[in-house]
């Protein structure tokens, strides 16, 4: 059975931290459904418009991992929303995948997933954390939470997600079909 991915679209986000998940989880097997909150066409930071599969609210809840971009003020819709909170909280309470790169593991921290876990996120960002333990590196797992750093970890990020979901070894085939040299 394939697993299945939930990637979160506000008002807002980093287009880069969005399309890229979603395009290298793909070529992976992995069933990606990109749920606008509010909207399925959704403005990124940048004015990118994306069209996405449903809205947040007609999603369903039958996800092996949900993921939130980063992005202002991307970052503080996801915060906003009770309905975005409360379903990254359950997804991490069924020992399932939650992902945030940039900014958004302030999403992570606020539904309470980042208690007594190490992460990573936008230089700074960090401040405005209340739990976890910070580390400066790109991409962090710690058991089912993994977090990245910035834009230019969106590539490694994917692929540990897809390392995460799928057997160990499955992201560096994705890397090395896309002629991506920078992993471990």
């Amino acid at each position: 059975m394939a697993k299945k991915a939930l990637i979160i679209l506000a008002e807002g986000f980093e287009e880069i931290e969005a399309v890229t998940p979603v395009d290298l989880l793909r070529r992976a097997g992995i069933e990606v459904t990109a749920a606008g909150l509010g909207s399925t066409t959704v403005k990124g930071a940048h004015g990118i418009h994306i069209g996405a599969d449903m809205t947040l609210d007609a999603a369903g809840g039958d996800f092996d991992a949900i993921i939130c971009p980063g992005g202002m003020p991307g970052t503080t819709n996801l915060m906003a929303s009770d309905m975005v909170i409360s379903r990254v909280r359950a997804v991490f309470e069924s020992g399932k995948l939650c992902a945030a790169i940039c900014a958004a593991p302030m999403v992570l921290d606020k539904a309470g997933v980042l208690k007594n876990k190490q992460y990573t996120c936008y230089p700074g960002t960090e401040k405005r954390i209340q739990s976890g333990t910070w580390t400066e590196k790109d991409v962090v797992r710690d058991g089912s939470v993994i977090t990245a750093r910035a834009p230019g970890a969106a590539i490694a990020f994917s692929l540990e997600i897809i390392d995460a979901l799928l057997i160990s070894g499955a992201g560096r085939r994705i890397a090395e079909a896309i002629v991506f040299k920078n992993i471990g």
